[in-house]
């Protein structure tokens, strides 16, 4: 695939991401992954969603900064630093395949823990533990959405301030792992052109997705981002074991 083949499809996927994150406040690395995984490595697909997201959640941040907790924010951030390093070394361990199997079946269960909304317990404890979860996700699959939501979920956070508080924990652990991914090496010409691309998309896809957001149920467009992350993760698995 070329080079210019390789732009054109990061500016579709992160075009529909964006959508999906603006809707929902964390889609992005949950439909951007696993697409892009069919085309370029695991790795690259994981750097390049970062990279990305910390674009987006950076701009949506800086928006939505009137709607966020910031001490529930703080211990998410804080505590994803813990886990990161561990999610750097499954990175680099894994081979392609099985890298991207973990991405497939990770997707999988974490969207049918969202789908039946496991229920925990409201407080710090709950909010740590999440965070570190979610940065060792972030530098092994990319995906740190669900614990994060998850934990967001048993506070029963307005949708706008539930949102708010994502993305600024989201764009505090995408620059950490960013600058983790460039220390790295993990940064080649194809990296680059996906990244500009999906930057690119980010804007058309989140003013398409915040008119949504705006105008429906936010329980409607759940569940169709839910079952569209479904299919997502079966394309994925599908690719995976070919």
């Amino acid at each position: 695939m070329t080079l210019l083949d390789v732009g054109a499809v990061a500016l579709l996927v992160f075009t529909v991401a964006a959508a999906a994150q603006a809707v929902t406040g964390f889609g992005l690395a949950l439909v951007a992954v696993p697409l892009m995984a069919v085309i370029i490595d695991p790795v690259a697909a994981v750097v390049v969603t970062t990279m990305v997201g910390l674009v987006l959640t950076g701009l949506a941040s800086y928006r939505e900064r009137q709607h966020v907790e910031a001490p529930v924010a703080a211990r998410l951030t804080g505590a994803a630093l813990l886990g990161m390093p561990l999610g750097l070394l499954t990175l680099t361990l894994l081979d392609e395949r099985s890298l991207e199997l973990v991405i497939a079946v990770g997707l999988l269960l974490l969207v049918g823990l969202l789908l039946v909304r496991v229920p925990l317990p409201a407080g710090a404890v709950t909010q740590y533990g999440a965070g570190v979860v979610s940065g060792m996700l972030l530098t092994s699959t990319g995906m740190n959405g669900p614990p994060v939501v998850l934990s967001l979920q048993a506070l029963h956070l307005p949708p706008r301030r539930f949102r708010g508080t994502l993305q600024v924990v989201f764009c505090a652990q995408d620059l950490v792992a960013v600058v983790a991914f460039v220390a790295l090496g993990h940064v080649d010409p194809v990296i680059a052109t996906a990244v500009l691309a999906g930057v690119a998309g980010v804007p058309a896809g989140w003013w398409v997705g915040d008119r949504l957001f705006g105008l429906l149920p936010p329980e409607r467009f759940r569940g169709v981002v839910l079952s569209t992350l479904t299919v997502t993760a079966l394309v994925a698995l599908s690719a995976a074991v070919a």
